[in-house]
């Protein structure tokens, strides 16, 4: 049985943002932030054009949902113990007794429990997903996003159609 999949990475699949998670000891880290460099995988059977998906336009989609995060704090709107407080002007955010307040146009609020870079991965797969859908009509049968934060500590999502 023969199996096709692409590919699309590299340097220009690279954005800068900031964050912080809480850990296990119940503890949250000082904000920070990363180069963080993304790929995409596709997965699926041939088109009538002979392809999984056209390269470009996945290239082209990856790059414009990049483009939502980068050079912004992200910062987790699900978080059980973190409270975010966005008004039109600033976002103030409060973990027990720490408090930020960061502009809201450097802000970047998301639909997560955490901040890390497997529930980001995830965020940054489902909005390709959708992107990709509205932008082209097509959907992705199989989808796997890799998001490295530094050079080999990688998280990987991997979405399937069905499941």
């Amino acid at each position: 049985m023969e199996h096709y999949r692409i590919r699309v990475g590299g340097d220009d699949l690279i954005f800068s943002a900031a964050h912080f998670i809480t850990l296990e000891d119940g503890s949250c880290e000082s904000v920070h932030g990363h180069d963080y460099k993304a790929a995409a995988e596709v997965a699926g059977p041939l088109n009538e054009s002979r392809y999984v998906v056209d390269f470009v336009a996945l290239h082209d989609v990856l790059r414009a949902v990049l483009a939502e995060v980068d050079h912004r704090v992200l910062l987790p709107t699900e978080h059980p113990r973190i409270r975010v407080e966005a008004g039109q002007q600033e976002v103030e955010v409060h973990f027990e007794s720490r408090r930020w307040l960061f502009p809201r146009d450097d802000c970047a609020l998301l639909p997560v429990a955490n901040m890390t870079a497997e529930l980001l991965a995830r965020h940054l797969g489902r909005r390709l997903l959708a992107e990709f859908a509205n932008r082209t009509g097509a959907a992705l049968p199989r989808l796997r996003i890799e998001l490295s934060e530094s050079p080999g500590f990688v998280a990987v999502w991997e979405w399937s159609a069905g499941e």
